[in-house]
């Protein structure tokens, strides 16, 4: 099929394939009228593949609040037209646009204007955001060197060279990459990917024999920006073709952006050659952010959630007060805190008391305090259930693993803000409708076995509150 979409062909693309009317009218029926209103009928449907569908909307903001709280059942209502389809991806396209507006920017998109694209699947790897921009990035001590340092590059590639900015989950490593991204993508040739699409890519042209296009897509860029480098672990053939990339772009003078969750030295499973090339650069963190910025961005959100609500948001100063000072893990949970209460002030039409602010929030207090990860959660089920880590995270299936693995999973997916592939990462790499069978396993379980609601009480008490385990 033809990479160049038209209205005309997207409209016909949707009568063969999924109804769109009829997943709406399911959403509105199982979901309620008052959140199809608000968040699902600003969906539309683009395009079905082989074994997921693409939808688009308007704002990123919208996009991340669904892809939080509905995702997974608009999933199943999809499943009941089309079993076959085993996820669901989000494309941002802005509806206040004309109708010529629409067509000429998603005719952009597959002429491959200066940003690069893997050919038959270059919507997913459009991640340049036009909301995570420099003017948008609310800087503090914590961040200050590593948005200086992104400013830099953005004003002369190869400046620092690589880039190599790494932090804790949720502290703005990728606005910051896509900020470079956006600031360079009109005079220079970007690729802006995940390493976990990397991977796949590599995978998926090897098995077609196309390793020649691979490689003219990734040394054929000006500026290669890569989120997430940790997750190009293991896989040696495919370290060894990335070596190879980066040695040609860094000697054609082309500039390398990349992020992690830790130093280069840090690192697993990562070749240390590789390792050597991203120290060879500039080499800066992100740390967890102070009161100051903490309260800053809180302020500035606030601001930006009022005016896209018109009027209809109502959030106290005491309630600002309180999200700031209580919720210090990472920026991401930080939002997330306000859009919860803005869901709440919209929902019932009310400006939440702080009680209120508390049990809608009571999650996100608890997490913010102990410091919960999955790997903690991991040490402490194998040692409750009396089995080791690596029985926990193998492909066997006998009972006394698979209970135990069902567990971890279940109190990972409640205790953590990590998202549903994220968890199955963490659990070798097990597909996320994995993850979702896990969860309600143990939903089921604890209606009707009093000893699996005692186990799960006892671990979340040693996960949340046992002080010798905090890491």
């Amino acid at each position: 099929m033809n990479n160049t979409f038209t209205n005309k062909k997207i409209n016909s693309l949707k009568a063969e394939n999924l109804d769109w009317s009829l997943i709406q009218a399911q959403m509105k029926s199982k979901l309620g009228l008052d959140i199809y209103e608000s968040w699902l009928k600003k969906i539309n449907f683009v395009e079905e593949f082989n074994n997921y569908i693409l939808l688009s909307v308007p704002t990123r903001f919208i996009r991340d609040w669904v892809t939080s709280r509905y995702l997974d059942q608009i999933l199943q209502i999809v499943k009941t037209y089309r079993r076959d389809i085993i996820r669901i991806e989000f494309k941002i396209v802005e509806q206040n646009l004309s109708l010529v507006e629409k067509e000429k920017n998603l005719e952009q998109l597959s002429t491959n204007e200066n940003i690069s694209f893997i050919k038959d699947s270059f919507l997913q790897y459009n991640r340049i955001d036009p909301n995570k921009k420099f003017e948008n990035f609310v800087t503090g001590s914590s961040n200050k060197l590593a948005f200086e340092a992104s400013l830099k590059v953005s004003e002369n590639i190869s400046q620092y060279n690589p880039l190599y900015i790494y932090g804790g989950v949720g502290m703005g490593k990728t606005h910051l990459l896509n900020s470079i991204g956006f600031e360079l993508k009109n005079n220079n040739k970007i690729m802006f990917i995940s390493a976990e699409r990397f991977m796949y890519q590599f995978v998926k042209s090897i098995k077609a024999n196309e390793m020649v296009k691979f490689k003219e897509y990734f040394r054929n860029t000006d500026v290669l920006i890569i989120d997430d480098i940790q997750f190009m672990n293991g896989k040696e053939a495919m370290q060894e073709e990335f070596f190879h990339t980066f040695n040609a772009l860094i000697d054609k003078g082309s500039q390398i952006v990349l992020s992690a969750d830790r130093p280069p030295n840090k690192l697993s499973r990562i070749q240390e050659r590789i390792k050597s090339r991203f120290s060879g650069g500039l080499v800066v963190d992100i740390q967890k952010p102070d009161s100051e910025l903490r309260k800053k961005i809180v302020e500035k959100k606030t601001e930006e959630l009022k005016s896209f609500h018109a009027g209809e948001l109502k959030i106290s100063k005491d309630t600002q007060d309180f999200i700031s000072k209580e919720i210090t893990s990472n920026i991401r949970e930080l939002v997330g805190a306000i859009n919860r209460i803005v869901s709440f002030s919209r929902i019932y039409n009310k400006t939440p008391n702080l009680a209120e602010v508390k049990i809608v929030l009571k999650d996100l207090l608890n997490l913010s305090e102990n410091k919960v990860t999955i790997d903690l959660i991991q040490t402490l089920v194998c040692k409750f259930f009396k089995i080791s880590k690596n029985e926990m995270l193998s492909s066997r299936r006998s009972r006394y693993l698979v209970r135990p693995r069902q567990t971890a999973i279940y109190l990972a997916k409640i205790l953590t803000s990590k998202s549903l592939p994220e968890i199955g990462r963490e659990f070798s790499n097990r597909d996320h409708t994995t993850i979702i069978h896990s969860v309600k396993t143990i939903e089921k379980l604890k209606e009707k076995d009093d000893l699996m609601v005692d186990n799960i009480n006892k671990l979340k008490n040693q996960i949340l509150y046992n002080k010798e385990n905090e890491i």
